[in-house]
């Protein structure tokens, strides 16, 4: 039992988790990527991506491994997303800091849901079954190249309505 759930009810809970935090991640990336902040999407995202890190270390482990460090470096990049969003009202460099850690976190989200795909889904599996063949490697340098592509394009057009307020005047 894991806060009261059995391993395969918080493993769902997990999963669900997840997956919110890929949809609405997905959503506040494009919408950064067009100059739009979506603060309901972007708390919905925030949330569930740290419910999602914090809820990953609850698992049974005798080791202290990849899937940790994955965890530590999404919430550390959730810690720092949160603070220039709403301590630091992306003021300044605090707004392309969010930007990028906003997005490597749901990166790092969805380099886990692939790692995850191949493992437990029977038709990737087989092009995968240790996760370190071409197979593999290639979606997520797939993935890789298009979360820094988004991430290079929504530091670059991702503005606070202040800031292209002043830029107008």
């Amino acid at each position: 039992m894991i806060i009261g759930l059995t391993l395969p009810a918080f493993t769902l809970l997990h999963v669900v988790l997840s997956l919110i935090g890929i949809g609405a991640g997905i959503i506040v990336c494009i919408a950064l990527c067009v100059s739009r902040g979506l603060p309901g999407w972007t708390a919905l995202f925030l949330l569930t991506t740290v419910a999602t890190s914090v809820t990953g270390f609850m698992f049974p482990s005798t080791n202290f491994g990849p899937p940790q460090i994955v965890g530590v470096i999404s919430l550390l990049a959730l810690a720092i997303a949160i603070s220039a969003r709403y301590l630091y009202h992306l003021r300044g460099p605090w707004r392309w800091i969010y930007v990028v850690t906003a997005v490597l976190s749901l990166y790092l989200n969805v380099f886990v849901g692939v790692v995850q795909a191949f493992d437990k889904l029977p038709s990737l599996h087989v092009l995968a079954p240790t996760g370190t063949e071409t197979p593999f490697k290639i979606a997520q340098l797939f993935v890789l190249t298009i979360f820094f592509a988004l991430g290079v394009i929504a530091v670059r057009r991702y503005h606070t309505p202040e800031a292209a307020h002043a830029a107008a005047h």
